[in-house]
């Protein structure tokens, strides 16, 4: 959760609001396997492209580490280690803004 805060913080100054889905009861939809539930921050884009948004969250990997992953991809939806919320925002930026403008290079 402490990883999941400080890319929140990250974030505000680039202009996306985030949700603390920190528990089950917190996420908008019934979740199938509390046992398995992890922290999510969902991101999202204000105003009027307020329906774009993504879900992070943040995962052990290899080496005792831990890093940020766009949670509906999985391990495949790698963002950056945890160490860097500098990286993490900026791809968070990235993947928004070309869901915001397909097309547009970024």
């Amino acid at each position: 959760m402490r990883y999941l805060d400080t890319l929140s913080a990250a974030l505000k100054p680039l202009g996306y609001r985030a949700i603390r889905l920190y528990r089950p009861e917190e996420f908008p939809v019934p979740v199938a396997l509390p046992a398995l539930w992890e922290p999510f921050l969902w991101v999202y884009v204000p105003g009027p492209h307020s329906h774009v948004g993504t879900v992070v969250s943040a995962r052990a990997v290899s080496g005792g580490m831990w890093a940020y992953h766009e949670a509906q991809r999985g391990r495949f939806g790698y963002l950056s280690p945890c160490g860097d919320v500098k990286a993490a925002a900026d791809q968070t930026d990235k993947l928004l803004k070309h869901r915001m403008f397909p097309g547009n290079a970024w």
